[in-house]
C-alpha cells in the first residue's frame, strides 16, 4: 500500500577529503629525486535535486541516513586520488529545508533545481603542492577535510492554484473528482481524506491544479483533527474556496458559522514561507443542493453570508453537477488574476561578496571554560587544524607557520596570552608556545636558525661527536685498531652495502 510522506528529517554526511601523499621520487642513480606525492581527491556533496516526477518523501522516511563517498587518497609519482561523484537525492516540487534552528536554507521550485545539502571535504595537498625553496623536499601532507554533516528537515508543500477547505465530509473530495480526472477516496464517514489531493481542472482558457485539503476542524491550529499537519499545502495555493455542508444533520452548525470557525484556525496559523493566507481571494461553494433541505438553507444564508463575508457565493452539488461550471470558471478567473499581477521571477544570480577590508578572517577570545584559555575562530585556522596529522613534526611546525602568518600570534599576544596557556582551535587545544617575535619578548635568533629547535629533545652531531670521543678515550692505540679492522670488515660483509 503507498503512502504519503510529507515530512521528513534527513541525517546527510557529504564525503571526506582523501589524504594528500609524502613520497620522494627515487629511480636508478636518483636516490632523492624530490617529492612526487599527489593530492587527495574531493569527498562527494549531497545534492537535493527537484524531480517533477517524484510526489512525496517517503524514500527518505525509510531511509533517512544519507551518506556520500569520499575521495581517494593521493599516491606517490603525482598522482592524484580521484574525486568522488555528488549524490543526488530527489524531491518533489514544492519541498521546503529547513535547518535545525527552524530556518528556512531553500524553497526548491521548479523541475531541475538544486540545493548542496552538505558539502564534500576537500582533498589534502601533496607533499610536492608544498614543496617551496625553503621546504625543499616536504615529510608530510595534508589531510582531507571531512565532509559536512547536516541534520535537515525536509516539508512538502504543495503546489497548488486553488484549495478547498471545509469540515470534514463536506464534499470536498467529491468536488475534486467530478472538476478533474483525479480520483480521490470517497466515503460517508469523517477524515476520508488522509493526505492531499491534486487535480488538474480546465475552464476555458484558464488550466489551474485543485487542492482537496484534508477536512479542518476547531482547533487544527493547535494539532487538533488533521489540519495542522496539512495547513502547509495551501499555503502557495492562490485562491482559497470554502466547502460547505449544507445538508449536515449536525443542528449545531451552520454555513456562517463553519466558515468563521474556519477563518478562525487560518488567522491563526502562520506560514512558514511568510505572508498571510488573509490576503488571499476567496470563494464561497454551497454544496449538496439536491438535497431539499439544503437548497432551501441556501436560500436562508445567503444574504447573511454576503453580509457577513461579502465573497462570491456559488451554490453546487457534486452529484447532480449543478453549478460546478460557473464555480469553476470563477475559479480560473481568480486564478488568472493573480497571476497577472504576481511579479515575475527573475534568473538567480551569483553574488560575490568581497572580503571586509580589515577583516583577518579569525577570533580570538577568552575561553569561558577555562582559566587564562583562549578560543580562535575562524574558517581558516580550524580548517587548518583538521588538515593537520599531529604525529609529524613536521607537519605541527607548518601549521605554526601558516597560524604566524596569518597573524593568530599577534593577536593572541595583543589579547594578554602568555606562553603556556591553553589555546583552542577548532576541536584541538594545546598550550600556546610563540613561535614568532610577534608583540611577544623574545630573544631575536641569528639568520639561518629558528630558536623553536633549541627546545627539542634530539641530540645534535656534535653532541654524538663528544659522546663518541669520550666513550673511546680509555681504549690503547692496538684496541682501536682492532676495532677499526673489524668495522671494516664487516662493511664488506654486508650485502646491502
Amino acid at each position: 500500500m503507498s503512502r504519503f510522506v510529507d515530512r521528513v528529517v534527513v541525517h546527510a554526511t557529504a564525503g571526506a577529503g582523501g589524504n594528500g601523499c609524502a613520497s620522494v621520487h627515487r629511480e636508478k642513480f636518483k636516490p632523492l629525486g624530490g617529492p612526487d606525492g599527489g593530492n587527495g581527491g574531493r569527498g562527494g556533496s549531497i545534492v537535493l535535486v527537484v524531480d517533477t516526477g517524484v510526489h512525496t518523501l517517503l524514500d527518505f522516511h525509510h531511509h533517512p541516513h544519507q551518506r556520500a563517498r569520499g575521495g581517494t587518497q593521493g599516491q606517490g609519482a603525482f598522482k592524484t586520488g580521484a574525486n568522488a561523484q555528488d549524490m543526488e537525492l530527489r524531491v518533489p516540487d514544492g519541498t521546503v529545508v529547513f535547518d535545525d534552528d527552524g530556518e528556512i536554507l531553500a524553497d526548491l521550485v521548479g523541475d531541475g533545481t538544486r540545493f548542496v545539502a552538505a558539502q564534500g571535504g576537500r582533498g589534502g595537498l601533496g607533499n610536492a603542492a608544498l614543496a617551496s625553496p625553503a621546504r625543499k623536499a616536504p615529510g608530510f601532507a595534508l589531510l582531507g577535510e571531512p565532509g559536512e554533516e547536516r541534520t535537515l528537515t525536509l516539508e512538502l508543500r504543495s503546489l497548488a492554484d486553488v484549495g478547498l477547505l471545509g469540515f470534514p465530509s463536506a464534499g470536498k473530495s467529491s468536488l475534486v473528482s467530478v472538476l478533474s480526472a483525479a480520483r480521490p477516496k470517497i466515503a460517508d464517514y469523517p477524515f476520508t481524506t488522509l493526505v492531499p489531493q491534486l487535480g488538474v481542472v480546465s475552464a476555458g482558457d484558464e488550466t489551474f491544479t485543485v487542492a482537496d485539503v484534508p477536512g479542518l476542524i476547531p482547533g487544527a491550529s493547535d494539532g487538533r483533527g488533521l489540519g495542522l499537519e496539512f495547513l502547509r499545502h495551501i499555503e502557495r495555493c492562490s485562491v482559497l474556496v470554502h466547502v460547505v455542508d449544507c445538508a449536515t444533520f449536525e443542528t449545531e452548525r451552520d454555513p456562517v458559522a463553519d466558515i468563521e470557525a474556519l477563518e478562525a484556525e487560518l488567522a491563526r496559523y502562520t506560514p512558514a514561507l511568510g505572508g498571510s493566507l488573509d490576503d488571499r481571494p476567496r470563494l464561497i461553494a454551497l454544496n449538496k443542493i439536491d438535497v431539499p433541505d439544503a437548497a432551501e438553507l441556501v436560500e436562508i444564508v445567503r444574504a447573511d453570508l454576503d453580509e457577513r463575508f461579502g465573497w462570491p457565493i456559488f451554490p453546487i452539488s457534486t452529484a447532480s453537477r449543478a453549478g460546478l461550471r460557473e464555480l469553476s470558471f470563477a475559479m480560473g478567473a481568480a486564478v488568472a488574476a493573480h497571476r497577472a499581477s504576481e511579479t515575475p521571477r527573475e534568473a538567480s544570480r551569483v553574488v560575490i561578496t568581497p572580503k571586509a577590508v580589515g577583516d583577518s578572517g579569525f577570533t580570538v577570545e577568552v575561553d569561558p571554560e577555562v582559566d587564562g584559555g583562549f578560543v580562535v575562530r575562524g574558517d581558516r585556522p580550524e580548517r587548518w587544524i583538521r588538515q593537520t596529522a599531529f604525529d609529524n613534526d613536521e607537519a605541527v611546525g607548518y601549521l605554526a607557520d601558516r597560524l604566524a602568518r596569518l597573524g593568530v600570534e599577534e593577536a593572541l599576544a595583543k589579547a594578554g596570552a602568555v606562553p603556556g596557556c591553553p589555546v583552542t582551535i577548532g576541536d584541538m587545544t594545546f598550550d600556546w608556545e610563540p613561535s614568532t617575535p610577534a608583540g611577544v619578548a623574545m630573544t631575536m635568533s641569528g639568520r639561518g636558525t629558528d630558536t623553536r629547535l633549541d627546545a627539542t629533545d634530539r641530540i645534535g652531531a656534535d653532541q654524538r661527536k663528544r659522546d663518541r670521543a669520550s666513550r673511546r678515550s680509555h681504549l690503547s692505540d692496538a684496541e682501536l685498531a682492532a676495532g677499526a679492522r673489524y668495522a671494516s670488515d664487516h662493511e664488506l660483509d654486508d650485502p646491502e652495502r
